[in-house]
């Protein structure tokens, strides 16, 4: 990763999101796109594609006559986060919780607070309830401070969300980041940092690259769905290859600061074999003994969502700390065990997968024959060993 690359990771990580409420994040990555002429357009649910100027581009590269997949990149823009329902005085704003949080320790814990145009305080939850499941808030009250929004200053609560803060938006300690929402901008990050690199790299101009930065995840891939409901792409007539890009929640065999993971399913699935094979083969050529490797079954993932739709589909992630703010793994502004606390990612996995994500776009992998080497290896085992049969 260079330091252009790493500027943008941060910069990306800073920003506010909450589900349904990705608006500055999308400002961002318009202004990026923009800034650099990569092309890109807005599908009608709010989701960005990168890598055609229209929609009638992109469904003219998805039924080209040919037989090199068009990989297609996919992250989500949101993070779990409340929106607010009603103030029930000058202080005090009702909120509703989308997504997964902390169960723990909620009562005094610091919120940021944002509207459209961006963020403008801070404030602290007073009471919460879980869901009927317990996995998650429900509900919230959270307190501005006593020098906060005067009644004539404040907003409608329909337009306020926000999350859980902490210390600073974003800050690092060594090569480790902590941030309010890794889950999913680092994939964010990676998705507009390959769209960089596809669009410089002339080498690269015929290479079928699309980004899809998707909204609504943390509620059930509601964008992706959204998205494929159009038909564009599970209709499309030449090969592709659906990349899901997610910050993981850290697993056995999938810890931060160890490399990217090459993720062959999420909770509810398993990911294409034949693709998987393909990227399992570019991971040890350019990162030996620098990734992971397993099945991230702490969560599902929009890999989910495109096998479902019928797109041959495979999976990296970045090693999650502290998964949707839950303090699982402690550390600094850490509350205790399942309360609020920072989301922790390493900055070499950021880089790793940022690189397999470029490997990706190289013309003449094997994406229809990426065992024959694996079977060339067994054909001499057999010779070798055929004296005994």
């Amino acid at each position: 990763m260079n330091a252009a690359e790493q500027k943008l990771l941060l910069a990306v990580l800073a920003q506010p999101t909450a589900p349904f409420r990705e608006n500055q994040v999308k400002d961002f990555a318009f202004s990026y796109l923009a800034q650099r002429g990569i092309p890109y357009f807005e599908d009608p649910i709010g989701n960005i594609v990168i890598g055609c100027p229209g929609a009638n581009a992109y469904r003219a590269l998805l039924n080209g006559r040919s037989r090199e997949p068009v990989r297609v990149f996919i992250a989500h823009m949101d993070h779990p986060g409340y929106h607010g329902t009603r103030w029930l005085g000058p202080r005090r704003l009702l909120a509703q919780w989308h997504g997964g949080s902390p169960v723990k320790l909620l009562r005094g814990s610091s919120v940021w607070l944002a509207d459209a145009q961006g963020e403008f305080g801070t404030g602290q939850i007073s009471r919460a309830t879980l869901g009927t499941h317990g996995h998650s808030m429900a509900t919230l009250e959270i307190t501005l401070p006593s020098d906060g929004l005067s009644q004539r200053q404040r907003p409608p609560a329909s337009t306020l969300y926000g999350g859980f803060m902490f210390r600073k938006a974003l800050w690092t300690q060594g090569r480790r980041i902590y941030t309010r929402a890794a889950d999913d901008l680092a994939g964010v990050f990676c998705v507009l940092a390959t769209a960089d690199y596809w669009h410089k790299h002339k080498t690269l101009g015929k290479a079928p690259f699309i980004g899809l930065l998707t909204r609504g995840e943390e509620v059930g891939f509601v964008g992706a769905i959204g998205h494929f409901e159009l038909g564009w792409l599970p209709a499309a007539k030449r090969p592709v290859c659906a990349i899901s890009l997610e910050a993981s929640r850290t697993l056995p065999g999938a810890l931060i600061g160890k490399g990217p993971v090459v993720r062959l399913g999420d909770r509810r699935t398993v990911f294409h074999n034949n693709y998987l094979q393909v990227l399992t083969g570019i991971a040890q050529k350019y990162l030996p003994g620098g990734f992971q490797k397993r099945i991230m079954d702490g969560g599902t993932c929009e890999g989910t969502a495109t096998t479902a739709y019928g797109i041959p589909t495979i999976a990296m992630s970045v090693p999650l700390g502290n998964y949707h703010n839950e303090g699982f793994e402690g550390g600094p502004d850490s509350r205790g065990f399942r309360g609020p606390a920072p989301e922790c990612i390493h900055m070499d996995d950021a880089a790793g997968e940022l690189l397999l994500c470029k490997k990706l776009l190289a013309p003449g992998l094997p994406w229809d024959a990426p065992w024959s080497a694996v079977r060339t290896q067994l054909r001499k085992r057999l010779t070798a060993y055929r004296r005994f049969l």
